[in-house]
């Protein structure tokens, strides 16, 4: 097969292959049509045209994207059922060409997915109020400007809501832009930390200087000016998805929709893995290191709230 070979006339040749054969019914030819074209779409829209441009990475993307738009379990499995299809034909008229579909899998009919917020409805969620009625009666509206980095952090950086709770001061580090957050098994990881985070986060540190207790050496406190729990984060983020979106929303729901989202726009699972701190996402249950200016890279080059503008010159040379 020529390495030029598009999209489109591979699609076409392997349908037309169908046709010929007799062994696929029309309605099996119409369906694999049908997901085969939306996923070629999909791949054009990311640059990619000539099927050896393909990587099991551009497979995953326009599957979790599916996703993303509500597509069920059952119509996932359908389409990864023609992508199989295709390329075992493909590989028949060329032995060499490399399979982006193996080793890829797909969950079980009836197993649930993880939640997940579209980006403009995460772009809806971040965007603040200027002030929220019956919340702003502490100094500075230190409520206000807390829950908004409580978003910011949950989505930015993906964190568990128990690794949220768990943040001091001196986990943030302003000069590398990065966070320090203890996870499952109280490893240690690095992640990186978008620039509206960190607006959030200097817009906060005011008010909390005038709330927090003696010797407090949590990032986000209560009115107590105490560290916050985990159930009282829960409430928060509940209470304000169903005052941006109109639904109720778990802390949980910002970490997969910041992994989704980055696996969408970069393909690289790898990355994901990283960002997220365990072995895997979705079906995957390999765990893969990578050099964190790798991820960093990754993560500026596709995540909606990535430090695109760069290091605010006020944060250099600060650690808290």
């Amino acid at each position: 097969m020529p390495d030029t070979m598009l999209m489109d006339e591979a699609i076409g040749a392997f349908l037309e292959a169908l046709r010929q054969g007799g062994r696929a019914s029309p309605a099996t030819i119409d369906a694999y049509r049908r997901d085969l074209l939306a996923w070629s779409r999909f791949s054009q829209g990311r640059g990619e045209t000539r099927i050896t441009q393909i990587e099991r990475g551009s497979l995953r993307a326009y599957l979790m994207a599916e996703r993303s738009r509500g597509v069920a379990i059952r119509s996932l499995r359908r389409r990864f059922a023609a992508l199989r299809a295709l390329y075992r034909h493909l590989r028949q008229q060329a032995p060499d060409l490399r399979d982006p579909v193996q080793g890829l899998t797909m969950p079980k009919t009836g197993q649930r997915l993880p939640d997940w917020l579209t980006v403009d409805q995460a772009r809806m969620l971040m965007q603040a109020p200027v002030s929220i009625p019956g919340v702003d009666e502490t100094p500075n509206g230190f409520i206000r400007l807390r829950d908004q980095l409580i978003l910011e952090l949950l989505y930015s950086s993906a964190l568990r809501v128990s690794e949220l709770a768990g943040l001091n001061l001196d986990d943030l580090d302003r000069h590398g832009g990065t966070l320090r957050v203890l996870g499952k098994g109280r490893k240690a990881r690095v992640v990186p930390v978008g620039q509206p985070a960190w607006t959030a986060l200097r817009a906060y540190l005011v008010p909390r200087s005038i709330v927090a207790a003696d010797g407090e050496t949590a990032l986000l406190i209560n009115r107590r000016g105490q560290r916050l729990t985990v159930r009282s984060i829960q409430i928060r983020v509940q209470t304000l998805g169903k005052t941006r979106l109109g639904q109720a929303l778990h802390p949980h729901t910002l970490r997969h929709s910041a992994a989704s989202h980055l696996l969408q726009s970069s393909g690289d699972l790898r990355a994901v893995q990283e960002y997220l701190g365990h072995a895997g996402i979705g079906t995957t249950a390999i765990y893969t290191h990578m050099d964190y200016q790798q991820l960093a890279q990754v993560y500026d080059r596709t995540h909606p709230r990535s430090r695109r503008s760069g290091h605010d010159s006020t944060l250099s040379g600060e650690k808290i």
